[in-house]
């Protein structure tokens, strides 16, 4: 029974996709435009008095490792 009534679902669904009426035709009107490139002209003002120093760290978390990486006392080996 309920296949029966999946294929009536499926067939009736499909015939009603079939009798919509899809011959209406939308125009669209196209408008066009001018477009002017414009080059921007950039201007730097290098100043050869300033040095700057960059640092590059391979993980972020570079400076909280090297802050708990401490070493005590009883970190250090013992002889026997």
């Amino acid at each position: 029974m309920k296949t029966i009534l999946t294929i009536l679902f499926v067939l009736f669904i499909g015939l009603f996709a079939q009798a919509q009426d899809a011959k209406v035709e939308v125009k669209v009107t196209a408008q066009t435009e001018n477009v002017v490139l414009v080059t921007p002209s950039i201007e730097t003002n290098l100043n050869s008095n300033q040095t700057k120093i960059a640092r590059l760290y391979m993980d972020r978390n570079y400076k909280v490792k090297k802050a708990l990486s401490f070493y005590t006392k009883a970190n250090k080996t013992k002889l026997a």
